[in-house]
């Protein structure tokens, strides 16, 4: 039987109920050889198929099975009850709103001090579930939603396959991109839209997604700045500013071609959304322009240089959470990671002591 992806009242109980039904696929799939009390997995599979109360219980359920014998269980609930415990402060009001982005920062924030052995299973229980989610759920007109999670970019693990940090532009490619910025060229129509699109971004910290969704009356200008309001995960409100010089002309220039069809700021010539795949394609232009090759060339990595650039300036923490709409506070303690000035602090230590 399939259900549809917000199949309960509210969003943990959504998410739990998937929870359930992905251990109880894995209670069933994973090797049972070591187990010698079959009835004891079948109540506890019995007790899934009715659903868990908490996520305590979840993981009590899968705690009895890798007691009797049933190996490999905690690989996908250990990782499965962090993301959940990391979801719920969010209050989102839909599965729908996880994606790759939103995947990569609880990825960052959670696993940081772990092996690559240990980042691995928590990648693999995050594709197992949400590739089970696409398999599983159907609408009422049997159309199914697809989350299509990869994670193919993510540079949490050590070695050649990855970065520990986030990739970011350093100040030197910084100036490079904004030249790009300005020479890269597209056809008329979408010249100063890329431009405006990709500036937004880079000087705000915005997600990609939430520049996309912006619209037209989420902008205001106040005297010297455009002030933006954004919805960010979970439909949380939050506000950024921009200097009017900075996108003024770009700015102007696309409300001359924009069509008044629609309420998002940015927009496809025939009036539709843009996606994520066109982002993604006018960075690698600009990006080739600039002569800048990086591990993950996305438009995340705007997000990531906005950041770390804040923290240097301000050492304040706490405003690159606010300014990313971070949930957690873990999230944004990766730019710390950043700070020359705090590394050099702690090369001076044995200054004087020889």
């Amino acid at each position: 039987m399939r259900y549809k992806v917000d199949v309960k009242e509210n969003f943990e109980q959504s998410l739990l109920f998937w929870l359930d039904r992905f251990i109880k696929s894995k209670l069933t799939s994973l090797s049972n050889r070591h187990v010698e009390e079959n009835a004891k997995l079948s109540a506890i599979i019995g007790s899934l198929n009715h659903g868990s109360e908490s996520m305590d219980d979840l993981k009590n359920l899968a705690k009895e099975a890798r007691n009797i014998g049933l190996i490999g269980i905690n690989l996908f609930i250990n990782p499965l009850e962090k993301f959940y415990h990391y979801l719920t402060p969010m209050k989102l009001g839909s599965l729908k709103e996880i994606d790759e982005e939103l995947l990569s920062e609880f990825l960052a924030s959670q696993t940081g001090s772990l092996s690559d052995a240990t980042k691995k299973n928590y990648r693999i229980a995050l594709l197992g579930l949400f590739k089970f989610i696409d398999k599983q759920n159907e609408d009422e007109s049997g159309s199914s939603y697809q989350f299509r999670i990869e994670l193919k970019n993510w540079g949490g693990l050590g070695g050649r396959k990855g970065e520990k940090l986030p990739a970011h532009m350093y100040k030197e490619e910084l100036t490079r991109f904004f030249k790009a910025i300005e020479e890269t060229e597209f056809k008329p129509y979408a010249q100063a839209k890329n431009r405006l699109l990709i500036k937004l971004i880079l000087y705000t910290g915005m997600r990609v997604s939430e520049a996309l969704g912006m619209r037209l009356k989420d902008m205001v200008k106040d005297g010297e700045y455009y002030v933006f309001q954004i919805r960010g995960k979970g439909n949380k409100p939050r506000t950024a500013m921009v200097k009017v010089e900075n996108i003024a002309h770009d700015l102007e220039e696309w409300m001359g071609y924009r069509s008044n069809e629609s309420m998002l700021l940015f927009q496809s010539r025939t009036g539709k959304p843009l996606t994520q795949a066109y982002v993604s394609y006018i960075m690698d232009k600009m990006l080739l322009h600039a002569g800048i090759r990086k591990e993950k060339n996305g438009a995340h990595m705007l997000r990531h240089t906005f950041a770390t650039l804040l923290y240097q300036k301000n050492h304040d923490l706490i405003l690159v959470q606010e300014a990313l709409g971070h949930a957690d506070l873990n999230t944004s303690r990766i730019y710390t990671h950043f700070d020359k000035e705090r590394l050099k602090i702690a090369a001076d230590t044995m200054d004087g002591m020889e």
